[in-house]
């Protein structure tokens, strides 16, 4: 077994769901549990200098050969919010062109995915199909973790190379809390896409609400002009957003409002949902129509519901537009390893959305993981093996 492969194995084993409710940072303690693992084994291959903190950051340095400017690679701990994300047994073995079936009868269908296609003979990892896989994001950990110790244990030439694992990035925490200044990096790279050659400097703008309604309960025989049902509120509102403009109904850089989850009653009621949009504009507009779609309720209904509209992360692309030759360097790495550069906006964000508004230009590179944040995630290790020589490949590059 590959040391790759094993890497990826023991990290996923560690369960680090996030947890948005938790109003702490790491929000859960598995996060905290696999930081120090990583120290551990970051100690175990020679590096003194390991950093860890209360919030679940691991930092290290890998010593440069080369006076170039410092690189930062970067992965996140945590795993989706959305269903456990432990896993003890996986699945592994070579792809022969065919559906994947679960022991849990869920079905991975090259109908579903068409990127299977391309895949037979590759190893793939699935899960039983009641958890997540956790590639999103311990690909990007292990990818990591094995470029480090290729470097220190090579005669590859490259500059300083530093490593950050961040906590809680599922729900938009993973950059916050990071200094930048004593991280002394020029650029970075997150390490968190997809499919092979895939790499992205653009993401959506992201914002998140919550609206609460405030209904009147009274008995339904007495309720003629009396009673406000707040969860009927929810729904008119629900049903004023554009019925077009929904994730399953959208691709490329179409935006769209999701609602995560409606708890509801007569007498109050919750509605929490997101907006994304890459174009700026049009990311405004969206917030501009939920914002009057609220007022029109509480004009119809007196003054029931409260919105919070909170701004998560914009588009790096307007930032690493002015960094071209980040780009340049990354197609001639892959170019070189033999891979078809597939330069494509993220339909989501990542920490180095954040981060390159903060100051860190941080494109995002693939992984070898589909289907993230679904019972059907499964990653391919020989992807995620490509990924270790883009990295090593550009490394080199840039060391001159």
């Amino acid at each position: 077994m590959s040391l790759l492969l094993e890497r990826f194995l023991r990290y996923i084993a560690v369960e680090t769901r996030a947890d948005s409710a938790a109003g702490r940072t790491p929000s859960t303690p598995g996060q905290l549990q696999l930081a120090a693992m990583l120290a551990d084994e970051l100690r175990a291959l020679g590096l003194n200098d390991v950093k860890t903190d209360e919030h679940g950051y691991v930092q290290a340095i890998v010593p440069g050969n080369r006076d170039v400017p410092r690189i930062a690679l970067i992965a996140h701990l945590d795993t989706a919010p959305d269903l456990p994300g432990q896993n003890d047994e996986v699945n592994i073995f070579t792809y022969e062109g065919r559906d994947i079936q679960l022991p849990s009868g869920a079905v991975i269908t090259e109908e579903d995915f068409p990127a299977l296609q391309a895949m037979k003979g590759e190893t793939l990892i699935t899960t039983k199909g009641d958890t997540l896989l956790g590639a999103d994001n311990k690909a990007g950990v292990a990818i990591i973790m094995t470029v480090a110790d290729m470097l220190l244990n090579g005669d590859i030439p490259h500059g300083d190379i530093a490593l950050v694992f961040t906590p809680d990035e599922e729900i938009g925490h993973g950059a916050d809390l990071l200094d930048l200044d004593a991280l002394g990096a020029a650029f970075g790279f997150t390490i968190d896409g997809g499919e092979l050659g895939e790499f992205e400097t653009e993401t959506f703008n992201a914002a998140k609400a919550s609206i609460e309604i405030k209904g009147r309960i009274t008995h339904p025989g007495t309720a003629k002009h009396v009673m406000v049902n707040a969860a009927l509120i929810a729904t008119e509102l629900a049903a004023m957003l554009p019925a077009g403009a929904r994730p399953e109904l959208t691709d490329g850089r179409e935006g769209f409002f999701m609602i995560d989850k409606i708890d509801a009653g007569i007498e109050e009621a919750t509605v929490k949902l997101i907006i994304r949009d890459h174009a700026k504009e049009q990311f405004e507009e969206k917030k501009d129509l939920l914002e009057a779609a609220v007022t029109f309720l509480n004009q119809k209904y007196g003054d029931r519901l409260s919105l919070t509209l909170e701004d998560q992360y914009y588009n790096m692309a307007a930032v690493l537009d002015d960094h071209p030759e980040i780009a340049a360097q990354v197609e001639k790495a892959m170019e070189e390893e033999g891979i078809t550069p597939k330069r494509v906006p993220v339909r989501g964000g990542t920490d180095g959305a954040r981060l390159t508004y903060r100051g860190l230009p941080c494109p995002n590179l693939f992984t070898g993981g589909y289907n993230f944040h679904s019972k059907t995630e499964f990653a391919s290790l020989d992807q995620m093996q490509a990924s270790v020589r883009v990295l090593l490949r550009f490394i080199r590059n840039f060391a001159g």
